[in-house]
């Protein structure tokens, strides 16, 4: 996928008393996540002093702090300095990424609208359960509800729309598709994105120490298993990992 950002970007924006948003782009794709993940990575390591809180979004940053402690313009000076300091875009990722690779059952009735995505990219449903199973993505940020991570880019032939009408619920663990991403649900929820894979791996689990089990910047796989193979998982999982493995990333 290439990707050409306008003259315009990055662009620092005031958010109310107490927050800038730094975008790298309006539209989402992997240069911009990149900038922002690792322009974050690189405005934590320096802890400046009345910085309150920090998080990235599909394509930008935000930093929020405390007036009382630091000006506006000082901290508009900071982040300048900063993003003057290299090409974002091709900025390495942050060190401490890991490599999640998830059981997941693709289509039947634990995933219905696997044929429908498939036919809306222009392919079987094998071939999108290959495409989709051997595509590592990458935790571009959470959101919407607790620990949820959107995940992507996917190809460009799963720049599908939602659908016209909701669908009433999908579980916990469902995995959904739209506009070249993938939402992994940390828990039943309605949705206009097609459910076409379903896993056994709980993104918030508020009994463990990290309640949040994926950040920003992680790499998932959903590789295929059928539902008798799930159902084992399910009796079996204890951490509410649901049969996933995990490994560091080289930094």
């Amino acid at each position: 996928m290439t990707f050409s950002h306008p003259d315009s970007f990055p662009r620092i924006r005031t958010v109310g008393l107490d927050g800038l948003l730094i975008s790298f782009a309006d539209t989402m794709a992997e240069p911009p996540n990149r900038a922002a993940l690792a322009f974050l990575s690189a405005i934590d390591s320096l802890d400046w002093e009345g910085v309150i809180e920090t998080s990235a979004s599909l394509a930008s940053a935000y930093i929020r702090f405390d007036p009382l402690r630091l000006t506006h313009t000082e901290i508009n000076e900071r982040v300048e300095q900063v993003l003057r300091q290299q090409d974002w875009y091709h900025a390495p990722l942050p060190a401490g990424r890991r490599l999640w690779h998830v059981p997941t059952v693709y289509g039947g009735e634990l995933a219905p609208q696997l044929d429908e995505a498939a036919a809306a990219a222009g392919l079987s449903a094998p071939e999108a359960i290959r495409r989709l199973s051997e595509t590592r993505v990458r935790v571009l940020t959470i959101g919407f509800a607790p620990g949820q991570p959107y995940l992507g880019p996917l190809g460009p032939e799963f720049n599908i729309p939602r659908l016209k009408e909701l669908t009433p619920m999908v579980p916990e663990g469902a995995l959904v598709l739209a506009i070249s991403q993938f939402v992994l649900f940390s828990g039943p929820t309605p949705t206009g994105w097609r459910h076409v894979g379903q896993t056994a791996f709980r993104c918030f689990r508020p009994e463990a120490e990290q309640s949040f089990a994926l950040r920003p910047g992680d790499e998932m796989q959903f590789l295929p298993v059928s539902a008798a193979e799930l159902e084992d998982i399910r009796a079996k999982d204890g951490d509410g990992s649901g049969g996933a493995t995990c490994e560091e990333l080289p930094g």
